[in-house]
Order: structure tokens, then sequence, then C-alpha cells
């Protein structure tokens, strides 16, 4: 398994992915996309999760197909960025159609970056037109670390922010992982330097340095976060979102197992992970180009991969990041 062209969840062919964000407020979202509706499923493992429409990606649940997946910053307001982009598909003429209505799916799922610094003063609130703008913004290309849903992101120690990574498999088939990065957590060993995620690291990704050579890791559990803030928002103001996504041809069922498998790359990521006051959740989408010649043995390789990219997603989202006034917390490269 190698990475593809971009190293983005846009490796995946058709797939498209939009930022938008608000300096100032120091938040905004992410927008995945495609030319044409897509299945997808989700699973949810943290404690503390913010979605909307996530009910219907069950697998019993008869909407199989969706026409865009959101992550946003903004806690509760930022759902209202998947309205955004209901009104812009809903201009387009796209969505689920019962007689002459149109109705677009647009599941979704926030980060708290509420308590970061940023200007959250706001009469109106912004998020409806940022997912909108995230849409009409979405590409091949997008920007990794202090962007998007990904802004106003902190981890434990560091800066989070948005994040991708992607392989091919042996057969052509190719998976890819966006993330928003905020967990309750650290993505790196005590002295901030080292990734957790390093086993993982393909190419110097992420800084190259390797795994951490101590030992006995995991015990002791710092957060800079949860000093700065206020005391009341310590075990609420987290958590990790994510998309997983393939060209494979999956049904609802076997997405929703690629998203149970991808939730490893969290946990192989961050430490902790899953914790009661993370919400952390990841929908798998799957394209339907290319189907799967051992649907048993292709699934349990589709789901490792899925793994793999979503750590490294994790990791470049935290090691790209960058520093803008007001920060709470320094950059990986400042630390």
């Amino acid at each position: 398994m190698v990475p593809g062209p971009r190293n983005l969840i846009t490796d995946v062919p058709g797939l498209l992915v939009g930022n938008a964000q608000d300096d100032a407020l120091k938040s905004g979202a992410t927008v995945l996309s495609a030319d044409a509706p897509f299945m997808a499923s989700v699973h949810v493992m943290g404690g503390a999760p913010g979605t909307r429409e996530t009910d219907l990606l069950a697998p019993d649940k008869s909407v199989a197909r969706i026409d865009a997946l959101v992550l946003s910053g903004g806690s509760a307001y930022g759902l209202d960025a998947c309205s955004g982009v209901s009104d812009a598909l809903r201009a387009a003429g796209r969505g689920y159609r019962i007689a002459d209505a149109v109705i677009p799916i647009v599941p979704g799922a926030i980060i708290f970056d509420l308590l970061n610094g940023g200007d959250k003063d706001w009469l109106d609130n912004p998020y409806r037109a940022l997912g909108r703008a995230a849409f009409e913004a979405a590409g091949e290309d997008f920007a990794l670390g202090t962007a998007g849903a990904g802004t106003g992101a902190l981890t434990a120690m560091l800066k989070g922010g948005l994040g991708s990574a992607s392989l091919v498999l042996p057969e052509g088939t190719t998976v890819g992982a966006l993330v928003a990065a905020n967990p309750m957590g650290s993505v790196t060993t005590p002295g901030d330097r080292h990734f957790w995620a390093a086993p993982f690291e393909i190419d110097g990704e992420f800084g190259g340095l390797g795994p951490d050579p101590s030992c006995g890791l995991g015990r002791q559990l710092e957060s800079r976060k949860m000093r700065t803030m206020a005391a009341q928002a310590q075990d609420r103001a987290n958590t990790t979102i994510a998309i997983v996504a393939t060209d494979a041809d999956l049904t609802k069922a076997q997405c929703q197992r690629m998203a149970v498998a991808a939730h490893d790359g969290i946990a192989r990521a961050t430490v902790p992970a899953h914790s009661p006051g993370d919400g952390d959740l990841v929908f798998s989408v799957s394209t339907g180009a290319r189907p799967m010649a051992a649907p048993e043995r292709d699934l349990t390789l589709l789901g490792h991969a899925a793994a793999l990219c979503l750590a490294r997603a994790i990791a470049r989202a935290i090691y790209l990041a960058r520093p803008a006034p007001g920060d709470l917390l320094p950059c990986w490269h400042q630390a």
C-alpha cells in the first residue's frame, strides 16, 4: 500500500473537499461532496457527539445515498453549516426526490471550539454561510492544518487541525481519510515532538522523527488545554470527527463496518481516545466504482487501510497547523 498522488481523501476518484473559515472566529467548516450521491454510514465511539442526520446512516434505514458530509466547528451552532450546504444543493436541483420535492441529504458532525480564543460574539449564526462557502469551494486539492473545520481545533498539548491521508491498495482500490482533530488527549508523547502515530508514518509526512524511544508511556496524562480553559468546560470541549472513504463498492452495512475499524486510527494517534468527553465519530463513504472480488477479505483490508489513513491524517493535522493571533496553545513547529 502506498499513498495516492495527493495523499488526500480526494485521491478516491470522484470525491471533492472544500474549506471555509473565519480567522477572527477561529472556526470553520469542511465539506465532502461528489458529482453524484454516494453510499455512507457512521460509527460513534465518543461519549459526547454532536451530529445531524446520522440516524438515517444506520444499515436498516431506507435512505442509502447522501449528497454531502459536513465537518464543522462551533459545537451545536456548527450543525447549521449543513443547512448552508443544503441550500447550495437545492439551488443546483440536487437531492433525494419525492415527486416534485427535492431534499438534499447532508449529515454532519461538529467539534467544540467555542473557548479557543476566537471572537464568538456574533449576532447571527455564521455557520450556515461557512457551510455553503465550503461546499462551493470544493475541489480535489484543499488546505490542511489550520483550515476549515480544523481552524480552531486544540489537542491536549498543541494546536489541532484538519488532516487527510490516503493509500492505494495492491489491486488498485483507494482508501482515504479526512479528520478534524480536536481531542481531549494528546497526539504527541511527552515533550511534544514524537507523534503517537509515528509507526504508521510514510515518507516523512509529519516530520519523520520516528517513534519515541522512551518506554512506559501513557501513564501520566497532561493537558495544556485543560489548564487553559474554564474548569466547567474541561471534560466537554473535545472531539475528533472524521470521514474515511473508498472507491470499493460497499453496501451501507459494509460502510459501517469500515467506520468501526477506522476508529482504531483515532486510538493509535491520540492518547487517550474515545473518552466520555470526546464525541469521536467516523463517517464512512463508498463511491461504488470498483467491485470487490472477495468481499469478506477485501473488507478486512479496507478497514485496516482506513485505520492507517486516519492515524496518519490526525498526525498530519497537528504537524501542519500554523500559528495565529490569540492562540491558546502552540503549534507543533513552535514546541
